[in-house]
């Protein structure tokens, strides 16, 4: 089944993509840098950039940056004077994630910030750099809450809150698990569940990263 899910990303990638030597060379940077291979699949960072278009994006904020893979897609669907902000904690992912962005004629509406994101939103918190018209979350899974209780912050009536790999193989069914990313995930589906000033759903996903999800959120109005 899983080779199944991967030839069908595969075709759509085909049918519907086609090729990019920008994100491929940006994938090959990352492995010759030691990043782990866990970008989105085409597929999705191109629904990626589809979701910041359909919002109409001027400014974007990312926790989690990695390479750059996924910046790369959201930053491509902001207008001239648009701003991406995506944070990292490795300073070497965020060296990485730089020339990427740079390759890829991107860099400068993308600034990449090195910390623990906890520390770096509370900073932009504080300095009222709000609001952002989409925020994608990618980073650790324990922390989602906080980084969530952030977003809103940061966000306004109408703003659009992405989360990734909320499904893990479905393991987010099992309330008893000690899986740290497990727990966090289903702590970030209480905290949704739970948050008045949020319409949301989620979506399973199965293709070259397996079986996992998205949430999706929308600040209401």
């Amino acid at each position: 089944m899983t080779q199944d899910w991967t030839a069908v990303d595969g075709y759509i990638a085909g049918k519907l993509i086609g090729a990019d030597p920008v994100l491929d060379a940006a994938l090959s940077a990352n492995a010759g840098g030691g990043l782990p291979a866990i970008d989105v699949s085409a597929a999705q960072g191109r629904m990626l950039e589809l979701f910041a278009r359909m919002t109409g994006a001027r400014r974007i904020l990312e926790v989690g940056t990695l390479g750059g893979y996924s910046t790369i897609c959201l930053a491509r669907a902001l207008p001239e004077d648009g701003q991406l902000v995506t944070l990292e904690l490795d300073p070497h992912h965020a060296e990485v994630a730089r020339a990427n962005l740079a390759r890829a004629g991107l860099g400068d509406r993308c600034e990449v910030r090195v910390g623990p994101a906890v520390e770096t939103l509370a900073t932009m918190i504080a300095a009222g750099e709000g609001p952002f018209d989409l925020v994608f979350i990618d980073a650790d899974k324990p922390g989602n809450v906080a980084y969530l209780d952030a977003a809103l912050k940061l966000a306004r009536p109408g703003s659009v809150i992405v989360v990734d790999n909320v499904v893990r193989g479905g393991g987010v069914l099992d309330a008893d698990s000690t899986d740290r990313s497990v727990i966090g995930t289903r702590a970030l589906f209480d905290a949704v569940a739970s948050e008045p000033r949020l319409d949301a759903t989620a979506i399973q996903t199965v293709g070259d990263k397996g079986w996992d999800g998205f949430l999706l959120a929308v600040v209401k109005r």
